[in-house]
């Protein structure tokens, strides 16, 4: 396996990142950065974590190449060596996190994940009206994880909140069996592709072939998570097995709901083989963006087209 650290990997530029990703070989991780700086999204540094996990869990060996430079500190504070298992290559302060980001975390349980929501209040700077969509989002993306994706070493989490564009940005890994695994016990999917495209769709879930998903699983999250991103006018990424689907920032405009995500300004990139899921996103974290209006109309869009679906289905059928 291999990981590298460009001098620059954001949900905008994450190519350069993704290229030379390698998690092929769960006995041998090879880290390295750029050697001067690194800026990267959180998205990236749970990916590692994940790496690191499952190498260490096969009884393998990471080495890793590293660098004295400003950035390492603070990769150093987010914990990204401990993940890894080898030694930081500096001795840093720790600085308090609450409010300013949340280091890579090890959820497996619902008690993880509940002390990283906790964690996660703070860092959005916002009011009840603001956080609780963002929470609930966070919430559904890592329950996902637990419920789902049958990952040997759980799910790494970590976020950052950047003041000057108040904007929150949050990066969730796990190394389970995949979205297309997930998804072909109940649906017809025929790529990697094809099983991101149908996870995002509303009433689609793993766990039954029913439209509309069931009482405990509507099918929903991911549904939910893009269209949050989509409205905020934000950039998501979904990556699973060779596929990657990426929203573009949506035109001023053009803020509508789709769900189809294949109507959404977007790209499917073809990418290194990666065995789970892994989830990167941006929100801007502003109270004149009404959160609260924006869930109840993706709650609409969600019961409009699900009921579309179900009518369409059961027209189909003819009794004789």
């Amino acid at each position: 396996m291999r990981v590298h650290l460009p001098n620059s990997a954001h949900l905008s530029n994450i190519g350069g990142f993704l290229a030379q990703l390698d998690a092929s070989d769960p006995t041998d991780l090879r880290f390295s950065m750029h050697d001067r700086w690194v800026s990267v999204h959180p998205f990236t540094l749970a990916i590692a974590a994940c790496l690191g996990a499952q190498c260490r869990r096969a009884g393998g060996s990471v080495t890793a190449e590293t660098y004295d430079h400003a950035s390492v500190r603070y990769l150093v504070r987010m914990g990204l060596f401990n993940a890894l298992g080898v030694e930081a290559p500096v001795e840093i302060t720790e600085h308090e996190a609450s409010g300013r980001f949340i280091p890579l975390t090890n959820i497996r349980s619902a008690e993880d994940l509940k002390a990283a929501i906790t964690d996660l209040v703070p860092l959005l700077h916002a009011p009840p009206a603001v956080a609780d969509p963002i929470r609930y989002v966070f919430s559904e993306m890592v329950r996902n994880v637990l419920e789902h994706a049958g990952s040997p070493v759980g799910a790494y989490v970590c976020a950052q909140y950047y003041k000057k564009s108040n904007r929150i940005a949050i990066g969730i890994a796990d190394f389970g069996v995949g979205i297309q695994d997930t998804m072909k016990r109940f649906h017809r999917v025929t790529d990697d592709a094809s099983a991101i495209r149908l996870a995002l769709q509303p009433g689609f879930t793993g766990t039954t072939s029913r439209i509309g998903g069931t009482e405990f699983n509507a099918g929903a999250g991911l549904f939910f998570t893009k269209s949050i991103a989509s409205l905020s006018r934000n950039i998501f990424l979904l990556y699973s097995g060779e596929a990657l689907f990426k929203l573009l920032r949506q035109p001023q405009d053009q803020l509508t709901l789709n769900a189809d995500p294949a109507m959404d300004r977007h790209r499917f990139l073809k990418v290194p083989d990666w065995p789970g899921t892994a989830i990167g996103i941006d929100i801007a974290v502003r109270e004149d963006v009404e959160f609260s209006a924006l869930l109840n109309e993706i709650r609409k869009a969600y019961s409009i087209d699900v009921k579309k679906r179900k009518k369409a289905y059961y027209k189909k059928i003819q009794f004789r």
